[in-house]
């Protein structure tokens, strides 16, 4: 059966499940160029702290270094992130296991889209994911819709956390081009027990990567106890350059979505165009870092995936 992507529906409307491909789908050579390396180089979107976690805004180019295969390579654009428009995509379970919790983590994420989008060129979507994926709202300038989308979702059914992130990525955040003209977040509010997708964990993570996209989580899970849904939800987290959090109380859901807040508006960006430029369709890892600051600490993604020419 053939992939069918996300299709429009609104969240007034009745929610449309995305219709999953195969799990050995494999992305046509040209699909492959388009979502993972544009002409001009390799986009990367990257925060720095400090030990303590506070954020360092104030660095510039030249303060950084940057080795791909134990070669130094040119950086070609640099700057921060704050003006350019975001694509965010907010993710939410509503499979049984976060039944509890639900009315809390709708209140929060509603809260938290209206705080993020701050500009008229910033766009978000909504998708749940129970047994199924489904775009509850497609990407738009409003808030407003994407807030009434969030309280409109109920819970019930398994989850398809791995389908979601895929489709996501593939039929929406990545579209827009060039991609070093836009920041792509995904916020994905789950307890990480995917049971119902028919992609690989390690396949939605590829499609993230591809798409440039920094993935955010927030477990629902207030056991204590460190799950194997956790463990999923760090794994994303950290292969994209992001951050996994784990508010054990619901009074501590706002301030995880105060935090991404604050990732969202403290990013750099870094352009660059790998020197050999390989077109062998592999992930390629580089390592960035800042120059004789041992302090200082880079949260990025670890590498991009070659286009295959």
């Amino acid at each position: 059966m053939l992939a069918a992507g996300l299709l429009v529906a609104g969240w007034a409307a009745q929610q449309t499940p995305v219709t999953p491909a195969k799990p050995e789908e494999v992305l046509k050579p040209d699909e492959q160029a388009r979502i993972s390396v544009d002409v001009i180089g390799v986009n990367m979107l990257f925060t720095v702290t400090d030990k303590k976690g506070r954020f360092v805004t104030d660095l510039v180019k030249d303060d950084f270094e940057l080795i791909e295969n134990k070669k130094p390579q040119v950086i070609q654009q640099f700057s921060a992130e704050t003006d350019l428009p975001l694509r965010l995509g907010i993710l939410i379970d509503t499979s049984n296991s976060i039944r509890d919790r639900f009315k809390f983590e709708q209140e929060a994420a509603s809260r938290f889209v209206s705080s993020v989008m701050q500009s008229h060129l910033d766009k978000g979507m909504v998708i749940s994911f129970d047994s199924t994926a489904q775009l509850v709202s497609d990407l738009t300038i409003d808030p407003g819709v994407l807030a009434e989308a969030i309280h409109g979702l109920r819970p019930g059914g398994g989850t398809a956390m791995y389908d979601a992130i895929y489709f996501g990525c593939r039929d929406k955040l990545a579209l827009d081009l060039p991609k070093s003209k836009y920041r792509r977040a995904i916020v994905i509010l789950s307890d990480g027990e995917d049971n119902q997708s028919h992609y690989t964990r390690d396949q939605a993570l590829e499609m993230a990567q591809r798409a440039d996209t920094v993935v955010y989580t927030i477990s629902t899970n207030v056991t204590r106890n460190d799950t194997d849904g956790d463990k999923v939800l760090k794994y994303f987290a950290e292969k994209t350059g992001g951050r996994a959090y784990f508010p054990f109380k619901v009074e501590d859901l706002e301030q995880s979505f105060e935090n991404i807040h604050n990732e969202l508006s403290h990013q750099y960006i870094i352009l660059y165009r790998p020197e050999p430029l390989k077109t062998d369709g592999l992930f390629h890892t580089f390592e960035l870092r800042v120059k004789n600051r041992k302090d200082l600490i880079v949260r990025v993604r670890p590498g991009y995936y070659a286009p295959k020419m």
